[in-house]
């Protein structure tokens, strides 16, 4: 999956975002902008499949706007991130052998957040919505196409692939640094259900089943503003 259409988007986006000074009463609302980087854990919370979390990365924007005498904060950004999953399968069907099946997931997300500030600008606690497009579950190794999943008499790793691509999450972490630089620690929850879209899939209906799994997102990074 390609994100150079994201990415350009972001930058035409926080380019009308300049760092100014606005006066409102007795004090000054200072926006500005962040670029930020990180390490990601992410996995899906169901009861279909037997996973493992993996490790990934994740780069990202952000345009906040600092509220000197207020006890929060704003921000919205982007971000962009290839994660990684682990699904128990098989090698074949009437296999005794188990082994993980490792997939990545591209995703771009777009947060809303708000930062209440325990400690002036120096810790806040940050929460809010967040939107986001991802792509399919892509096999790492291609050699495990044609691998089943654990606990399924005739799923393959390439049936599960097509998961949903628009989901909603909540966002919930912990800022701490100096003005500019910040260290940053997230946990993204999805509210929606990721699996949704593989109960439509023809190569799934004879299994009697729902689908059903909310993704969990680790990410601890860091954060240069200006």
């Amino acid at each position: 999956m390609k994100f150079k259409h994201y990415i350009l988007l972001v930058a035409l986006t926080m380019g009308f975002v300049t760092k100014s000074f606005s006066q409102h009463k007795t004090y000054a609302i200072t926006n500005g902008i962040g670029i930020f980087g990180g390490l990601t854990k992410f996995d899906i919370q169901t009861d279909n499949f037997v996973t493992k979390q993996g490790d990934g990365f994740l780069g990202g924007l952000s345009a906040t706007v600092d509220i000197p005498h207020r006890w929060y904060n704003m921000s919205y950004g982007m971000q962009l991130s290839e994660n990684y999953i682990h699904i128990l399968g098989r090698p074949d069907l009437i296999s005794s052998e188990e082994t993980f099946i490792e997939y990545k997931l591209f995703a771009a997300q777009l947060a809303l957040l708000g930062h209440i500030k325990l400690a002036g600008n120096y810790f806040t606690i940050d929460v809010g919505p967040m939107v986001q497009y991802n792509g399919k579950l892509e096999l790492k190794d291609k050699s495990q196409e044609g691998y089943y999943i654990n606990d399924y008499a005739n799923v393959s790793a390439a049936d599960i692939a097509n998961i949903s691509k628009v989901n909603f999450n909540g966002v919930v972490g912990a800022t701490a640094g100096i003005k500019n630089f910040k260290l940053k620690a997230q946990y993204i929850y999805g509210v929606t259900n990721i699996l949704k879209k593989l109960n439509t899939q023809d190569a799934l209906k004879g299994e009697n089943e729902s689908f059903k799994g909310n993704q969990s997102m680790l990410v601890f990074g860091a954060m240069f503003c200006f």
